[in-house]
């Protein structure tokens, strides 16, 4: 059993920058993906980032890429989602998760967190 409990969100201005945290209790697997997903208000949950609980296999959807960066810090057993440029379309309520995949398939997650709100006004 893992548990997830993101922090970091809140409310800022477009072009600022935030930094997500999802701290892990519990026994990760190497091989399982730990990923940040997001879910706008009437839209479907979308994956944004990936990794592997290893490191390998680091993955950024188009929109995000060079703008989010996701790492990790294995001593607090923490994932970030470090994000840079904001805009109001990033406005979403972020979620991270684990599990064996595949990558961008809902179910095949296993863990989720409470999500975190991320709001950035124009």
């Amino acid at each position: 059993q893992v548990q997830l409990v993101e922090s970091g969100g809140g409310l800022v201005q477009a072009g600022d920058s935030l930094r997500l945290s999802c701290a892990a209790s519990g026994r990760t697997v190497s091989q399982y993906f730990i990923s940040w997903f997001r879910q706008a208000p009437g839209k479907g949950r979308e994956l944004i980032a990936s990794m592997r609980w290893s490191g390998d296999n680091k993955y950024h959807e188009d929109s995000v890429k060079g703008r989010f960066t996701i790492s990790r810090d294995n001593a607090k057993n923490t994932i970030y989602l470090q994000m840079n440029g904001l805009k109001p379309d990033d406005t979403a309520v972020y979620y991270c998760a684990s599990g064996p995949g595949p990558i961008a398939w809902l179910k095949g997650y296993l863990y989720w967190g409470q999500g975190t709100q991320v709001t950035v006004s124009s």
